[in-house]
């Protein structure tokens, strides 16, 4: 493992964070590859109950624009990030990105992978591939028009347009702006709350949310949605919640 990319686990909750300052953080494909091996560590590790992406001062400025400069089609599908930023989407547990300073391009599209995102107030946020004559590439032109819709989507894309921190929350892009001080700290508290839940039925809820999403009927992801509802009955966690109800007590959940 290189230094310019680091996990630390702490309390079940691991965090990954890129450590290349010199160029805020910029992604690379080694940076990359690292952060795939990381993510196959997390999901092969049951005592990781989340996981937050969190870099000081700069979240990610996007990817090495001067690596990729000269590319042509085939060599561009080298630095593809799609494959792992599929990795982390699809992740059982939860996922926070704590965004500080500036999230541009892959960055950004690497916190729009996860289930929450967090940002400092004077964070900047954009996805401007199209000043640079290309798109966005990594999961870009589909997760923000999810997330934020197809005309907010459309009007941050087609004009390259950056938002700070608080217009991101305004517009649904982050779940919650803070000051910067309290960025990190906020994640962890969050962190805290979603372990403490059943593990099994908030992987359940992600898979139902996912479902519903892909699938417009509304009739076939409200069945599904029942039946992953049922299967919970025959679970540990279902029967310790609703007797800790009943008892008055804290649930004690094991994730099974």
């Amino acid at each position: 493992m290189s230094e310019q990319i680091f996990m630390k686990i702490i309390d079940q909750i691991a965090t990954i964070s890129i450590n290349r300052s010199e160029v805020l953080n910029a992604l690379s494909k080694e940076i990359i590859d690292e952060m795939d091996e990381m993510i196959e560590s997390i999901k092969n590790n049951k005592d990781i109950r989340v996981l937050v992406f969190y870099s000081k001062d700069n979240f990610a400025a996007g990817a090495d624009i001067k690596a990729m400069a000269k590319c042509n089609s085939k060599q561009a599908k080298e630095f593809v990030f799609t494959q792992t930023y599929n990795k982390i989407y699809d992740l059982s547990i939860p996922t926070i990105a704590a965004i500080d300073g500036y999230a541009f391009g892959g960055g950004l599209e690497l916190a729009l992978t996860c289930d929450f995102r967090i940002s400092s107030k004077n964070s900047k946020m954009g996805l401007t591939e199209l000043n640079l004559g290309i798109m966005p590439g990594a999961g870009g032109t589909v997760r923000l028009a999810r997330i934020i819709g197809e005309s907010k989507a459309k009007e941050m894309i087609f004009l390259s347009k950056i938002v700070d921190g608080e217009e991101a929350e305004k517009i649904g892009l982050v779940n919650a702006a803070v000051e910067k001080e309290e960025l990190y700290s906020t994640a962890l508290r969050w962190g805290e709350k979603l372990k403490r839940k059943s593990s099994i039925s908030l992987a359940y809820a992600k898979k139902s949310i996912e479902n519903g999403i892909c699938d417009t009927d509304i009739h076939s992801s409200t069945n599904m949605e029942s039946e992953i509802w049922a299967s919970l009955f025959d679970t540990y966690d279902q029967k310790e919640g609703m007797n800790a109800f009943i008892e008055k007590r804290k649930p004690k959940f094991l994730g099974k």
